[in-house]
């Protein structure tokens, strides 16, 4: 059964008329709200090894995108995702040698760089813009949300208008951005969820990451779970806030993603976040059941 939301798969058949893979690498960067640059510690909910729990640090970048290209079929096409930490915090020769590093395979059709607002310069936009002479370029940018209170609660080290300043340099050489939001941040509402989606339809970002809090082991965000200091929200109430996201979000945005992921030995809470199959369900069946698609409630669309 189709989506009734704007998927990445919608968007891959379109470009290529067939399900687009990813590849996941650790390109061995860093973060500067962990080196000191912008602060330390990172964000609150950040583990140790930043998004890349399942990655392989120990591996090159060509050896790990070679361990999933050299078993896949020739006519297969691939998106690399340089995910961990923040993959444009380096001078542009070595981002430019570690991007070059996973793109040896004419399969690859798609780079795609995780990055901070604050690390986009008109120097690594420009250089980026070289890449997409040559492929699909998707810089995602983690905003978490709209809310400078939120930001700093969290310890995100930048604020709304840095995030505005980074999507306005990346436009400027017409490079594709998607953002990443969490649903359920500590004391958020769902009128901070309101006004994140409200400037994500302002700004006309060509795709979101909806992601789901999980707290995992060994965060800052662990020491406050388990001080008392916030209450997860349930599955239920993430369902409604997603689905209050998709109807509000402008129909040509497409979803990346609309949950969250964690191992299961590194989880903490809250238990449902494993349930993946049955939130999307779930989700789906309520949008069809009410007749609801993505944007029918979007006044800017």
């Amino acid at each position: 059964m189709k989506h009734p939301y704007y998927t990445m798969n919608d968007l891959m058949h379109e470009h290529y008329g067939m399900k687009i893979r990813k590849i996941c690498i650790d390109g061995g960067f860093t973060c500067p709200n962990r080196d000191g640059t912008c602060g330390t510690g990172g964000c609150t909910f950040c583990g140790e090894r930043g998004a890349g729990e399942q990655l392989d640090p120990a591996k090159t970048i060509r050896e790990q995108a070679e361990a999933v290209l050299s078993r896949a079929p020739a006519d297969s096409r691939w998106i690399v995702y340089f995910q961990n930490f923040t993959n444009t915090y380096a001078p542009v020769p070595v981002l430019r040698e570690r991007y070059d590093a996973a793109l040896f395979d004419d399969r690859v059709k798609v780079l795609d760089i995780g990055t901070r607002p604050d690390c986009i310069t008109p120097e690594i936009a420009d250089l980026l813009a070289e890449y997409a002479q040559r492929y699909e370029v998707w810089t995602e940018l983690g905003l978490q949300t709209a809310s400078d209170r939120t930001a700093k609660a969290i310890n995100r080290g930048c604020d709304l208008q840095c995030f505005e300043d980074a999507v306005g340099l990346l436009r400027s050489r017409g490079l594709p951005v998607i953002v990443h939001i969490i649903l359920g941040l500590p004391h958020e509402t769902l009128d901070d969820i309101k006004y994140t989606v409200s400037v994500l339809n302002r700004l006309r970002v060509d795709g979101v990451k909806i992601h789901s809090l999980f707290i995992m082991k060994n965060t800052q965000l662990a020491k406050q779970y388990e001080n008392g200091e916030f209450t997860p929200i349930s599955m239920q109430t993430y369902i409604d806030w997603a689905i209050w996201t998709l109807t509000h979000l402008r129909p040509e945005t497409v979803i990346h993603r609309l949950t969250g992921n964690c191992l299961r030995d590194q989880l903490l809470a809250p238990d449902w976040i494993t349930q993946r199959d049955l939130i999307l369900y779930t989700i789906d069946r309520r949008m069809y059941e009410n007749g609801w698609k993505q944007g029918c409630f979007c006044e800017e669309a």
